[in-house]
């Protein structure tokens, strides 16, 4: 059965996230080609030695199988790709890096994408599309949405609901919720690069700083 992958972006999210795919096909003794897929292509190119493509390309390809990594930082438009996907009939491809460390009972959806040194503790719940960068880690009990991103370097704490599309900066914490009154993280919302989460925090709204507060708009 021929099989085809791809990496669906070609900026520095995608090219950081390749060598993560060679790893992954390298390690199940995989030899299917890895692609990149950049809607900006006209014509084929290559990119940091693979075959680039838009995505009218990618779909004339002949494989039996063909499945995406969605490599693009902003949730809304990773949630359009992968609709589109699904109607193509194309699977949604899941990619971890060799020294990802996953516990007991942590179950991840479809399409994640766990970069170098990053960490899922135990009982975890995690949807589809989910990023988590260099070095980021989840806690126990911890329960996360479709298309949540990390940036490098997160720490999300232990019994901690993070709702749809919700972005964590990089280096931001999470301060530890209870099992019976867990932390949340609002759908949609922007926890700041450093900031320091020690409440909950609504739908919708950017937080900032030590302990992190709502961004006021103008």
């Amino acid at each position: 059965m021929t099989q085809l992958y791809a990496i669906y972006g070609a900026s520095g999210c995608g090219r950081s996230l390749m060598p993560v795919a060679r790893q992954q096909l390298a390690r199940d003794n995989d030899l299917s080609e890895i692609v990149f897929i950049d809607d900006a292509l006209i014509e084929i190119a290559q990119i940091n030695g693979h075959r680039a493509m838009n995505y009218a390309a990618f779909i004339n390809e002949s494989a039996e199988v063909k499945a995406v990594q969605i490599a693009i930082a902003n949730s809304r438009v990773r949630e359009k790709i992968a609709q589109r996907l699904e109607q193509d009939g194309i699977h949604l491809w899941s990619i971890q890096a060799d020294n990802v460390v996953l516990m007991d009972q942590a179950k991840i959806a479809a399409g994640a994408a766990l970069s170098p040194f990053v960490t899922i503790a135990s009982n975890i719940q995690i949807g589809k599309c989910f990023h988590a960068n260099l070095y980021s880690y989840v806690e126990h009990d911890c329960v996360i949405g479709d298309f949540v991103t990390f940036a490098p370097g997160v720490k999300c704490n232990g019994n901690i609901h993070i709702e749809d599309h919700a972005y964590i900066g990089a280096g931001a914490m999470i301060k530890q919720g209870t099992p019976d009154q867990p932390l949340v993280i609002g759908r949609g919302a922007v926890v700041g690069m450093g900031a320091v989460v020690t409440k909950s925090v609504p739908a919708g709204v950017t937080v900032v700083g030590n302990p992190a507060r709502i961004v006021e708009s103008k």
